[in-house]
């Protein structure tokens, strides 16, 4: 689950900025020089801090797949596959997910490794919480 929504999320998703069913949402990975704020709002608010590109990985990061936004009784829950980088060389410390269709390619959330994580010549895997990236509930739904 994320460890920050940043602050225009739930305006954007209220508004329909982000259209869950149909943009499309990457992973760009941090280095650990991006101090993480809830008033983040767009990628060029935190792309400086972006692990380079080159050993395996793109600048602007890559597309989620298995995308699913369902309900589940009163709970709404956007989930995707693991994301994994193959065979890449990298060092990161933060992974934040964006819509990549929207112009100003609108944050959503921010993932926190806790420490450095690193691949060397193997899989950068980030495994995605059994509860989904990120859940919206009625009050009490939870």
């Amino acid at each position: 689950m994320a460890d920050i929504i940043y602050n225009q999320f739930y305006e954007r998703m209220g508004d329909g900025t982000f259209d869950f069913d149909n943009h499309t949402f990457k992973a760009m990975l941090l280095t650990d020089a991006h101090t993480p704020t809830a008033a983040d709002a767009i990628y060029t608010n935190v792309n400086t801090e972006e692990v380079a590109a080159g050993n395996g990985y793109t600048s602007g990061g890559k597309a989620l797949t298995g995308v699913t936004w369902a309900t589940s009784g009163a709970i709404a829950t956007f989930d995707c596959a693991d994301i994994i980088w193959t065979g890449a060389t990298i060092t990161a410390r933060y992974c934040i997910i964006y819509d990549d269709t929207a112009a100003s390619k609108n944050l959503l959330l921010l993932l926190d490794f806790g420490q450095n994580t690193t691949s060397s010549l193997s899989d950068f895997t980030i495994s995605i919480d059994a509860l989904g990236l990120f859940r919206v509930a009625a009050k009490g739904a939870i």
